[in-house]
């Protein structure tokens, strides 16, 4: 199990966790704050939004495991 849908496509099996784009948004506002002289401890905390699955069917075939329908019907990407 992984956080990210990238880690999926390097070979994990299943991952649910925020989108890294989601992710990389908030940091990106978070760091453009600060260096325009925002206090980090009065900034409000942003957390992630969007979720994402995702599935490697290639990874499942190899340690012998079937990933039932319904997982694979909830998944925004399988990798086959």
């Amino acid at each position: 199990m992984c956080e990210f849908k990238e880690m999926v496509e390097a070979g994990c099996l299943i991952s649910y966790g925020p989108s890294f784009t989601e992710f990389a948004e908030i940091n990106a506002r978070q760091i453009a704050r600060i260096l325009d002289g925002a206090n980090p401890g009065e900034m409000p905390i942003e957390q992630c939004t969007r979720f994402e699955m995702a599935v490697n069917l290639k990874t499942a075939r190899a340690i012998g495991i079937t990933i039932p329908k319904s997982v694979l019907l909830r998944a925004n990407r399988v990798i086959e």
